[in-house]
């Protein structure tokens, strides 16, 4: 039996308009594929707002418009390495580099879907610390020092053909962290791929395709769980309007993303996170969110 916190925890959004969705909708999807932690914004925008919490599954299932965005960029990339992957699997030719990619990307994902299983339950609580608005402003603090500090001390050399084993693994590990809300899975990652020596734009590369199946099994497990709680046609028309102003909204973000990367640095990230956490920690000591 589920309690009735948690359905409201859950099902927040249905009590928000389809023009306040939409809204959510955009804010989830820029934020999402950006290192500045959606769980964060989903927090701090409604509540400034005045609105109802949408709740963690409304951001979860919202995965599903990351995927659009991320599949749309990247379909050069999914193509070549899936064709690669299957025709290898065609001629038995377990050797191939696309087919080991695939199979890499399958094992840097097991990490997160491991920890994710065994912290379900306290993760998505109500009363659970992590999910805390102090916590979220403290880990948007502690990332926007850790992607300073790569930012500073990484090489900025290595591209993707320079791709191994242990960096997918290393990356898959650090995708862990985005279990924590304020953490970023965009962000961990692309912390990681700079530490591990990656350029800017080769490191979000890595992040978005080692975070497809993570991104794809989180929304498939959200969409099933708002099915087991009976959602009704009215919540599943305002969840359906939200995945596609964020795919939409997606699509411009991750471009937007590679853009600043490729001729810039994560350093507007960086400020923008502690910025961020600052105003997380400030508008929760005031008590506006609690």
């Amino acid at each position: 039996m589920v309690d009735a916190c948690t359905v409201g925890s859950a099902t927040g959004f249905v009590d928000l308009s389809a023009a306040k969705v939409a809204i959510l909708g955009v804010v989830q999807g820029i934020t999402e594929l950006m290192p500045i932690s959606s769980s964060a914004h989903m927090r701090v925008v409604p509540a400034l707002l005045g609105w109802p919490d949408p709740g963690a599954a409304f951001s979860a299932a919202m995965q599903m418009a990351a995927l659009v965005g991320v599949v749309s960029y990247f379909w050069q990339d999914i193509s070549t390495i899936g064709g690669g992957a299957a025709s290898a699997i065609r001629r038995r030719d377990f050797g191939d580099y696309d087919f080991r990619l695939v199979v890499w990307i399958l094992i840097g994902t097991l990490p997160i879907v491991i920890a994710g299983l065994a912290l379900s339950h306290s993760l998505n609580s109500c009363g659970s610390p992590l999910r805390s608005i102090w916590a979220v402003g403290l880990a948007c603090l502690v990332m926007g020092g850790l992607l300073a500090l790569t930012e500073l001390m990484a090489s900025h050399r290595r591209d993707f053909d320079d791709l191994r084993t242990r960096d997918l693994m290393l990356v898959g590990l650090a995708q862990v962290a985005a279990l924590i809300p304020g953490v970023s899975r965009s962000g961990s990652t692309l912390t990681a791929g700079l530490a591990l020596g990656f350029r800017r734009d080769e490191a979000a590369r890595l992040s978005f395709l080692l975070g497809l199946p993570a991104i794809a099994l989180a929304g498939i497990k959200e969409i099933w769980e708002l099915y087991k709680l009976g959602l009704d046609g009215h919540g599943w028309m305002l969840l359906a309007i939200g995945i596609v102003v964020g795919g939409l909204s997606s699509l411009v973000a991750i471009w937007g993303l590679m853009r600043v990367l490729e001729r810039f640095s994560t350093w507007p990230f960086v400020i923008y996170r502690i910025a961020l956490g600052v105003l997380l920690l400030v508008l929760a000591a005031r008590g506006v969110i609690a």
